[in-house]
């Protein structure tokens, strides 16, 4: 089976979720439409579950970028506006009766951000506020304790700041650019040292292969001649770490990657050839090693300590996944959410990268990435923002109108059961398929790809069958997302060892890159006519 590092891994992690949305009281961000115009009125709904003693819902809203304020039905700044009963449901796996609430909030003027709170109360009972129980805290712990073996402490399931909501009303679509484009992933550490460099040999998977963002530059050619208009880049900040998600420093590039100069020589080569950058960035988590998180842990009354989530686990404070070295950034805090965002616009504009890929975008929230990408498109307005989302449509699509798109893991998972597999029939794969494409807007970005750096290699589940890995990347440059093709997928790279086999982890999957003598040319030539037919479907 194929390893899926997300809240809703397995059965038992699905079934949790479930159970716990359809307790106490959740908005969800359950609005319509998901993607407010100028001009339209925008619907809210909430859900209380029959535990809830509440029969007066509310909601709170501001239009003037201020934080809203109010309890029992009165606003103490914004609007407030009582939500109305519009159904109850029954729900088998809860074993419980919901009701659904519903209020409406005026059409607004383009660029407004509407930020709201919502709360319910009883006659003579205790007053909560939207979303409680917190469902994402709940499941990452299981999910943690599923893949880590570990158990965080329960406090973490209420958070200390209100949990406000948000929509931005505008006119956003993803850039032009990307509708004709070709991704190409690279692990910058495994891709290429450099010309007249030599590939470093460390004790283990862990350790440093020495390639930098000079090696990419120096391979542009062979990158454009492929036929990727895109590459996105993993990790890059400074970092102890071979794969960069638990930076030091977001503000400089890892000298073992070659610093700011390279970056730089980098992207300007690309964009001098037609080739968009974007950054690998995760928002959600930085290093325990960062010194705001070790002000924060060591000294109490720091200014940095709302900024993280300090409970009585085993850890000591909330994590991703478990990890203790990936300590959770509270971007509920204004000051925290702010010094994230202004690292996001330094780099558009001081280096001008094309976009980000963002590292599981789920842990920050959609609320996080309405304001976000709208201090994105203000530095440049045609940059590209897709999130690693790994959970189910319905909840990815609560993404639409926040960010420009997100992975498509559900394609991937298609793609590998039915070619890598075989575990399902080709009825089984284009009835999904068909789902996918009805089911999320047609501008709502969704890049395809068969492999990724924390997955198995597609001809490692295939048994080194090529002829499965061409069926697959047919099938994958016939859909409409953006394609991705993972560094050496298109000339033969393989692992030995799964990701799941006892010793080894997600690093059996991100080998140095073939060069020379040591490529499949028959495969990659492949690939290059896979990207010249859907150049010539899409008329270019």
């Amino acid at each position: 089976m194929d390893h899926i590092f997300g809240t809703l891994a397995t059965d038992e992690l699905k079934l949790l979720d479930h159970r716990v949305a359809l307790r106490g009281l959740h908005h969800a961000h359950d609005i319509e439409p998901l993607d407010p115009v100028p001009d339209q009125p925008v619907t809210l709904t909430v859900r209380i579950g029959s535990d809830i003693d509440a029969d007066h819902v509310a909601i709170y809203y501001t239009t003037d970028d201020s934080n809203p304020i109010g309890s029992r039905g009165q606003a103490t700044n914004g609007t407030a506006l009582f939500m109305s009963k519009v159904k109850t449901v029954w729900d088998s796996l809860a074993w419980s009766f919901v009701h659904h609430y519903q209020a409406t909030v005026p059409a607004q003027r383009e660029n407004t951000v509407v930020r709201y709170i919502i709360s319910a109360w009883g006659e003579n009972g205790d007053e909560i506020y939207a979303d409680y129980p917190d469902i994402q805290a709940m499941t990452e712990r299981a999910a943690a304790a599923h893949f880590m073996g570990i158990t965080p402490s329960d406090d973490v399931l209420v958070s200390p700041y209100l949990h406000e909501f948000n929509y931005h009303v505008d006119r956003f679509k993803p850039p032009e650019w990307s509708k004709g484009a070709i991704i190409y992933h690279i692990f910058v550490d495994r891709f290429y040292p450099g010309d007249d460099v030599e590939w470093k040999t460390p004790e283990n998977l862990m350790g440093f292969y020495g390639g930098t963002l000079w090696g990419v530059r120096d391979k542009l050619d062979y990158i454009q001649d492929l036929g990727a208009t895109c590459l996105w880049l993993s990790p890059i900040f400074v970092s102890e770490s071979h794969h960069g998600y638990d930076a030091l420093d977001y503000y400089n590039v890892a000298e073992h990657l070659g610093g700011n100069d390279a970056l730089k020589a980098l992207i300007v080569a690309a964009h001098e050839r037609g080739i968009r950058v974007l950054l690998d960035f995760a928002c959600n988590h930085i290093s325990n090693d960062h010194k705001i998180f070790q002000d924060a842990l060591n000294n109490p009354d720091s200014q940095y300590r709302n900024w993280f989530t300090f409970n009585d686990s085993e850890i000591g404070y909330r994590t991703f996944f478990g990890v203790a070295n990936l300590p959770e950034l509270n971007v509920r805090n204004a000051d925290a959410k702010a010094w994230m965002i202004d690292i996001a616009r330094y780099w558009l504009r001081e280096f001008d990268v094309d976009g980000y890929r963002l590292d599981y975008a789920h842990g920050c929230g959609p609320d996080f990435w309405t304001d976000f990408r709208k201090a994105c498109r203000e530095v440049k307005a045609d940059c590209l923002t897709f999130g690693e989302i790994v959970e189910s449509p319905d909840r990815q699509i609560k993404y639409y109108g926040r960010l420009d798109g997100a992975l498509d893991f559900q394609a991937a998972d298609i793609l590998r059961k039915r070619y890598g597999w075989g575990s399902i029939s080709q009825a089984e794969f284009e009835n999904f398929s068909d789902g996918l494409r009805a089911f999320f807007p047609d501008d709502f970005v969704l890049p395809t790809f068969v492999d990724n750096h924390d997955m198995d290699r597609f001809l490692f589940i295939a048994n080194g069958d090529k002829s499965k890995l061409r069926a697959a990347a047919t099938r994958q440059f016939q859909m409409a997302g953006i394609p991705i093709i993972y560094y050496g997928t298109e000339v033969g790279l393989n692992q030995e060892y799964g990701t799941g086999d006892e010793g080894w982890g997600l690093e059996v999957s991100r080998l140095p890159m073939l060069w020379g003598d040591a490529q499949d040319t028959d495969l990659l030539a492949f690939y290059k006519s896979l990207i010249e037919e859907r150049n010539t479907r899409a008329g270019k």
